[in-house]
């Protein structure tokens, strides 16, 4: 049972990252119902900008919360920085075209960051400072988390529900629901559609920079390519959970994360990643809109 209940508590761990980075996907599927592949690369950046932000204040020697939190702020900004370059001048001129025509472009957008990161960080790992010292604290009956960990959790759960609450109990958030419920309709009572496909974008890109930057406090080697199968196994959490569902990706993550931590401690590691497109291949057959999507109603 103890083990069961470490194997868990790993797998809440994990499953909060994936949802923060599913939640990028979500948003921006839920405004344009575009699949932004470019993600999962922008999570990598999350983890190098955090990387250069520490060594730039000096977090590694002298490693303080202050400090830590800098390194987080920083990261998240120059995230939100990029999110909004990717959508000013990827997809924008391509928001009239074919959805084909969007997702040509979004996996480009994905080769470029990946093949840049290459050539600007180099090709090989590098590896995130110990900003956060790592201790044990026992939960009991054999169970045991780590401060990096909790770290993990509280922040993604406070990310997570200031995101609700913007989305939900400010004016922007008012406007990025009316956004994606009709982009004409939303214009013709005066809301910049571009600036809120614009702020959303930015806002999953700086939730996707904090999952890379807790993410490498607990595993410090980080590459260029680092994103590839977080972001593959995010989008798969938010079709699990409902894509265009907020709270749906996060019950996605969660699942995702779980389930990846039990096949690896009840069968073998070597099945660490396939587990997500087991996922995928059955949510697809049972439930094709996922736990918590709907069934949208068709125009004729």
């Amino acid at each position: 049972m103890s083990e069961f209940l470490q194997q868990l508590v790993n797998g809440v761990t994990w499953g909060s990252v994936y949802a923060l980075i599913a939640l990028g996907y979500t948003m921006v599927y839920g405004i344009l119902r575009l699949i932004n592949f470019a993600h999962g690369d922008v999570y990598m950046l999350g983890a190098f900008f955090g990387l250069y932000a520490a060594q730039w204040i000096g977090a590694a020697d002298h490693p303080t919360p202050v400090r830590a939190f800098v390194v987080l702020v920083a990261a998240m900004l120059g995230c939100g920085a990029v999110g909004a370059i990717i959508e000013r001048a990827a997809y924008k001129p391509v928001r009239r075209s074919s959805r084909l025509a969007a997702l040509i472009t979004a996996i480009g957008v994905s080769l470029l960051l990946e093949n840049g990161g290459i050539l600007v960080f180099g090709p090989n790992p590098r590896f995130f400072p110990q900003i956060v010292p790592s201790s044990q604290i026992s939960l009991g009956h054999g169970v045991s988390i780590s401060n990096q960990q909790v770290i993990i959790l509280v922040v993604s759960t406070g990310l997570m529900f200031a995101l609700r609450f913007i989305v939900l109990n400010t004016r922007v958030g008012k406007a990025m629901r009316a956004v994606s419920h009709n982009h004409m309709a939303a214009a013709l009572m005066g809301i910049s559609v571009d600036r809120i496909i614009t702020f959303t974008f930015v806002l999953g890109s700086m939730l996707a920079a904090a999952a890379g930057v807790l993410v490498a406090l607990q595993n410090p080697k980080i590459d260029p390519l680092m994103g590839i199968m977080p972001g593959l196994k995010a989008f798969v959490a938010a079709v699990l959970g409902g894509i265009g569902n907020i709270p749906g990706a996060v019950l996605g993550g969660l699942v995702m994360g779980i389930a990846e931590v039990l096949v690896v401690g009840y069968l073998s590691p070597s099945y660490r990643d396939a587990i997500a497109f087991v996922l995928l291949i059955v949510i697809l057959l049972v439930r094709p809109t996922g736990i918590l999507g709907t069934q949208a109603a068709e125009k004729v």
